[in-house]
């Protein structure tokens, strides 16, 4: 996969990669994530299958365009308090749109995890022509009732920022270790390489306080989901630290016609072991587009 830029409107540029050819298939980061958080092989399965994938970092992460505004303090973010310049997710959506316009995506499927999706969701409501169909993994509606974090995860979310590789290597293996899929193997190894890796494309750490802004500053988005028209497909763990599995049922509730399918022993990560039931539920939840079956199915 080749790294390429693409100036998607409003003076920002995504930096992205794809591989394969044939049906649409967009993946969506999650908070601080960049587009290797979407592991190599788990997209060249995709591809194997017949689909045009593409992944990218999201603003403000990697090699996609930084803001310069420093990001508002957690408390200052619960109360409503934001700079003046912060954006929100129907922003980020406008990017991913944009970047469809870009790479020459009529429409596409899209799938996000975590806070991508939330971004997916959100580019589902507001562009329901543009999304074949949808696939929201390990999130949430924003409403505080349901898909919070536990409050270890949220001990371990305000750290310190690492301020070197290892150091940095070292902070993704303690929070995996907590908020990873603890009914599937942890590959330390993985994780310190993906998080090295992160380091050298991109070293800064207020990018993701900016990504949460736009998380909080968007609220409670239940009403404007209620416009979502695409086949929706919700995923979640029933381990995960990080959104509550409560925020998946929420997903469903809040999307007509959505569908849960929970995976036992996943927490807020991807783990190999589950990587084939994944991809074969998202592939054939794009080949089956007209299923709207809204039953929560336990995985096996």
């Amino acid at each position: 996969m080749n790294e390429k830029v693409a100036a998607v409107g409003r003076g920002i540029s995504l930096a992205y990669e794809e591989v394969g050819d044939g049906e649409p298939l967009v993946l969506v980061g999650g908070l601080g994530q960049q587009l290797h958080s979407w592991p190599d092989a788990f997209c060249e399965q995709f591809a194997e299958r017949g689909y045009r994938v593409v992944r990218f970092d999201n603003r403000d992460i990697g090699r996609s365009t930084h803001e310069d505004f420093r990001p508002a303090k957690l408390w200052s973010m619960l109360v409503g308090r934001f700079p003046e310049r912060q954006y929100d997710l129907a922003d980020m959506a406008e990017d991913t749109i944009g970047l469809f316009d870009a790479i020459g995506f009529d429409s596409a499927h899209v799938v996000g995890v975590s806070m991508g999706g939330m971004i997916a969701q959100t580019v589902a409501a507001r562009h329901p022509d543009r999304v074949r169909t949808l696939t929201s993994i390990m999130s949430n509606t924003g409403t505080r009732r349901a898909g919070r974090p536990a409050l270890s995860t949220l001990r371990l979310m305000a750290a310190a920022p690492p301020k070197a590789r290892d150091a940095a290597m070292d902070r993704a293996v303690r929070m995996f270790r907590h908020i990873g899929s603890h009914g599937f193997p942890f590959d330390e190894d993985w994780v310190r390489a993906q998080a090295g890796r992160g380091w050298d494309r991109d070293s800064s750490s207020a990018g993701t306080g900016r990504q949460l802004g736009s998380i909080l500053k968007s609220g409670d988005r239940t009403p404007s989901l209620r416009s979502v028209k695409a086949p929706t497909l919700v995923i979640h763990g029933d381990r995960d630290r990080m959104v509550h599995p409560t925020g998946g049922a929420a997903t469903v509730r809040a999307i007509t016609g959505a569908r849960l399918e929970t995976i036992p022993g996943m927490g807020h990560d991807l783990p190999k072991g589950a990587w084939p039931r994944l991809v074969d539920l998202i592939d054939t939840h794009a080949r089956t587009p007209r299923s709207t079956d809204a039953r929560d199915t336990t995985a096996s």
